[in-house]
């Protein structure tokens, strides 16, 4: 009976805690492709689940940092999804390779215009963003998720270090140390082209020189079949001398 009563209370507290753990993991987010790196650009992704089983997500609202405004943002084109990007003039100018940027973008939003995001799936929003600042760790975007059953909810109640995550966080894109050259231009593609030329190389080099060793062991092979048959052809004439 004990032990009966000590695994029942096992199961009721793993389910527990798994109940407690889905909120951790089911709420919007955002991730790089790759990296973001301080001074560069990068792509990332908001990452949006359903937590609904009687509703669809329809629309989707990420506010962009005012303490640090972006020069570029471009959302990339969705089957399914209008995008409308919103600008507001800025305070203080921004200076971006030598020209000075007065307005940046201060909200993307995406509105199904087909099912949106169903009961069960979760959906990725990429968006282009840079120069990301160089005097912050981490970039704190607010997102609203409204759902076809009208409901609302908000993303945007700011992690705070050392305290437990709030109900409702907002999406934070973690930056990355700058590059040696102190700007990390470069996008993951780029860097995936730069190491696949060296490695394509080598691969054109390797196949040179499978095909050179292998046209010399041809070449081998026949002057060895040529040596033994021109042995063999001279032991047999020798015999036929022998026999006359």
């Amino acid at each position: 009976m004990k032990a009966s009563r000590l695994a029942a209370t096992a199961a009721l507290a793993g389910s527990a805690v798994l109940a407690l753990s889905v909120p951790a993991f089911a709420h919007v987010s955002v991730q790089p492709e790759g990296t973001a790196a301080k001074g560069g650009y990068a792509v990332v992704d908001f990452k949006v689940p359903n937590e609904r089983d009687n509703a669809s997500t329809t629309k989707l609202e990420v506010t962009f940092p005012a303490d640090h405004p972006l020069a570029s943002v471009m959302p990339q084109p969705m089957t399914g999804w209008k995008i409308e990007v919103t600008k507001s003039k800025l305070d203080k100018p921004l200076e971006v390779h030598g020209r000075k940027i007065s307005e940046a973008v201060t909200k993307v939003t995406w509105t199904a215009d087909g099912k949106g995001i169903e009961p069960g799936y979760f959906q990725k929003f990429p968006v282009s963003m840079g120069a990301l600042p160089e005097d912050t760790d981490q970039l704190v975007f607010k997102a609203i998720q409204t759902y076809s059953n009208k409901e609302v909810v908000r993303w945007i109640e700011v992690p705070q270090k050392g305290q437990e995550e709030p109900d409702t966080p907002a999406p934070v894109l973690q930056l990355t140390a700058a590059s040696e050259d102190g700007h990390g231009h470069g996008t993951p593609a780029d860097d995936t082209a730069d190491d696949a030329k060296p490695a394509a190389q080598s691969t054109a080099a390797d196949t040179a020189k499978s095909g050179n060793d292998t046209t010399a062991r041809a070449l081998g092979i026949a002057g060895i079949v040529v040596g033994a048959a021109g042995v063999a052809y001279g032991v047999l004439a020798g015999r036929r001398r022998t026999a006359a």
